[in-house]
């Protein structure tokens, strides 16, 4: 077969093929941030966030895969690979993105998750191997760190957004339910989804198949079924380069500490920042409750119920406030691990960033300032960027070119399977054994992260 030449692009074409990312992105920013403090305004306990995300796990496990295999095998002459998906994925994104606020009820605001879930995974894997497609081995740690900071783009405003919202538009949510100001940030990414990934469609063409490739994928169309991209994604598991299943390992650690992280920060940050507990938060929404139903309650209780969910409304915005520093950071940093990692090799640099993620972690919880709480920020927002690129460009001259966008897939699935471990397997963890307590949980999150360091150095990586 005939090779394919991949030609080198300059830093704007790089630049400009990753832009949709950014939007992508801030919708992932608002799920880290915004979703669990959402379902708390609803109503929601502490013990069931982790079942109330089983979303990303499960959308991300099935679709990821899914529609890695079908855009392998995808071709438009007017559309080109991969782009239908993410612009697709990128529609539903931004429609679900305006809905969410308006939720009325813990349901509802679950089944608007799973949308969005399953529109950000459509986008999001065509957008790895976009990269692999679109650049020559030798730029594609450099594409990925584009990415890397695209992601610290796009959830440094979507973080940011929630703190200025609360701080100068904001207010108590005396009412009960999801303070107005919410609303801004989901429809600012809302028109972040689309108007981004419009951007890299219309600035990116996509490199056709050679002939002998177009051949092949009109043998293939014409011989596959409907399950034919399940049967693929099986094999392709069964036959995978070995250094996935070592990157499974890393992400086990990783990921599951990951998502104890995003859904426990904030009931941390309530504890340790404002001395607030959830009982206290319920008691609060109760107090307003029975206001609402005409039920008389005491001036001294009331003023104190105001003044509770006033300062829990500001956690989520000094959540909002760290997540955003940190994937600053992350901006900031994505570029400079370039040089570390080509001098030093991406194994040991990735490897030395999730070490600094678990001490930042490790730190948090003993930590009473709002200000001085950012500093351990810098340690997980260097790291996010290494987690963001650095893996990604360690495996993928070990992918084949062809099987590309499935095992992209594959990756995610390594990803979702550990957020699915912990979805159902964490609440238990988390009332039975860390006595319901947020800081356990986010130190427990930091143990994980040193392991996952250790878990690196025994990859074994084609080129370090």
């Amino acid at each position: 077969m005939t090779k394919k030449i991949i030609p080198k692009l300059s830093f704007w074409q790089i630049w400009n093929m990753n832009v949709g990312f950014f939007g992508i992105q801030y919708s992932f920013g608002l799920q880290q941030t915004a979703v669990n403090p959402l379902y708390s305004f609803l109503g929601a306990h502490a013990d069931q966030l982790p079942i109330l995300n089983l979303a990303g796990p499960v959308t991300g496990l099935l679709i990821q895969p899914l529609i890695g295999a079908i855009s392998d095998k995808t071709w438009s002459v007017k559309w080109g690979r991969r782009k239908p998906f993410f612009l697709l994925g990128a529609v539903f994104c931004s429609l679900a993105l305006f809905i969410f606020p308006f939720s009325s009820s813990i349901w509802m605001a679950v089944g608007l998750l799973w949308i969005l879930d399953a529109a950000n995974n459509t986008a999001m894997e065509p957008y790895r191997a976009f990269i692999g497609d679109k650049l020559p081995e030798s730029q594609q740690t450099y594409g990925f760190q584009m990415q890397s900071l695209f992601v610290g783009a796009g959830i440094t405003l979507a973080n940011l957004s929630l703190f200025v919202f609360q701080k100068y538009l904001g207010g108590s949510s005396e009412s009960g339910g999801i303070p107005i100001w919410v609303y801004y940030s989901f429809f600012l990414g809302s028109f972040c989804s689309i108007a981004s990934v419009v951007w890299s469609v219309y600035k990116t063409p996509e490199i056709p198949p050679t002939e002998e490739e177009l051949i092949q994928l009109k043998a293939d169309k014409e011989k596959d079924t409907v399950v034919t991209p399940f049967v693929e994604i099986f094999i392709s598991i069964m036959k995978m380069p070995k250094i996935l299943w070592q990157l499974a390992l890393v992400y086990l650690f990783q990921w599951y500490a990951l998502f104890c992280y995003w859904q426990f920060v904030t009931p941390m940050i309530k504890q340790t920042l404002y001395n607030v507990s959830e009982n206290d938060e319920q008691k609060a929404n109760h107090f307003i409750e029975l206001t609402k139903n005409g039920i008389a309650v005491a001036n001294s209780d009331l003023l104190w119920a105001k003044n509770t969910l006033h300062l829990v409304e500001t956690a989520v915005g000094q959540t909002g406030l760290m997540n955003g520093f940190y994937n600053f950071i992350t901006m900031i940093s994505a570029l400079v691990l370039i040089p570390f990692a080509v001098k030093f090799s991406s194994k040991k640099v990735y490897s030395f960033c999730l070490f600094c993620t678990g001490l930042g972690l490790l730190m948090l919880p003993f930590i009473k300032n709002e200000g001085l709480i950012l500093l351990p920020m810098v340690l997980f927002g260097v790291g996010w960027a290494a987690m963001m690129g650095l893996p990604y460009s360690m495996v993928s001259p070990s992918i084949p070119p062809a099987k590309r966008g499935v095992y992209m897939g594959v990756i995610n699935m390594m990803i979702v399977i550990p957020m699915l471990i912990q979805t159902v397997s964490f609440g238990f963890i988390y009332k039975s054994i860390l006595g319901n307590n947020p800081s356990h949980a986010i130190i427990l999150a930091g143990v994980l992260f040193l392991l996952a360091s250790i878990s690196v150095t025994f990859m074994k990586v084609s080129r370090e």
